[in-house]
């Protein structure tokens, strides 16, 4: 897997094949609501260099949005993030953090599941390298607190201790990229689970995943790093929003990129030999010449 280091590291004409780096991170999930709720799971993470490119190809790329929290007063799950694509590689978005006694969902990362409920299964569908990793479970004790959402690299924690004494999971530690060149990024981190009571400024949430994920007080994930959002610590409140994916390309600086038709923010940079372009939001077509 290309552009990956460490636990937190994560083409033209006819005539001549041309090749690209790619890096497709989906939207991360949102967590759940009230106490006792499990952080959203992050987008999908998926990489590779050597995809083959041609010149005057159009190349399908869909930027998935951050799942909203799961809305209080009421027991909300997290909805799911949405997938990000570039041509045939799709990232799965993350599965939404589960509810006050809810299981966490499936995703390219699971949800974390709320209070006596399991986690949901990441790398959902199956593709290798995996894309993501399993939410972990909500506390076994009644009425404590919720599981963290899983991240690319890691799972996430489940809730331990009872009621009057447990602390949310911690959500699962995203990947590092280089494909923008060193020290790197770390996307897809998992969202912390909620904890028992206390409010947003209780100590007992647990906290975002390395990548982007948001605590257990109700954070939102971070924008184009593809982090679940948090649970929420408090009575009655919304679960954290899950962040929006992002989607890279590496390729020759002898070759120009375009995006037909619209739809695409996206800005390129160069660097050596290379340019590199970042597809920050929208849905739509690149193509090179």
């Amino acid at each position: 897997m290309s552009g990956i280091m460490n636990m937190f590291v994560a083409g033209s004409g006819a005539a001549a094949a041309l090749t690209a780096e790619y890096l497709v991170v989906a939207g991360g999930a949102g967590g759940g609501s009230r106490q006792h709720g499990g952080g959203g799971g992050a987008g999908g993470f998926r990489t590779n260099t050597g995809f083959s490119i041609a010149t005057g190809t159009n190349y399908t790329v869909t930027v998935g949005g951050g799942g909203a929290g799961g809305a209080g007063p009421g027991n909300s799950n997290g909805t799911a993030g949405s997938n990000s694509v570039f041509s045939t590689i799709t990232s799965n978005g993350g599965g939404g953090g589960g509810a006050y006694n809810n299981a966490g969902a499936s995703g390219g990362s699971g949800g974390g599941g709320g209070n006596l409920q399991p986690g949901g299964a990441g790398n959902t569908p199956n593709t290798s390298p995996s894309q993501g990793s399993a939410g972990g479970a909500g506390s076994a004790s009644t009425d404590a607190g919720g599981g963290g959402g899983g991240g690319a690299f890691a799972v996430g924690t489940a809730c331990v201790g009872t009621y009057a004494s447990s602390f949310g999971g911690v959500g699962g530690a995203g990947l590092l990229s280089t494909i923008t060149g060193s020290p790197g990024t770390t996307y897809a981190g998992g969202g912390g689970g909620g904890g028992t009571s206390g409010g947003n400024t209780s100590p007992n949430f647990g906290a975002g995943g390395l990548g982007g994920g948001g605590a257990g007080d109700g954070s939102s994930g971070t924008a184009n790093l593809g982090g679940g959002g948090g649970a929420n610590s408090a009575t009655g409140g919304d679960g954290g929003g899950g962040g929006s994916g992002i989607v890279i390309l590496k390729y020759s600086s002898t070759l120009t990129i375009s995006n037909p038709g619209g739809g695409l923010t996206l800005s390129t940079a160069t660097s050596g030999s290379f340019k590199i372009t970042s597809v920050t939001a929208g849905t739509g077509n690149v193509s090179w010449s």
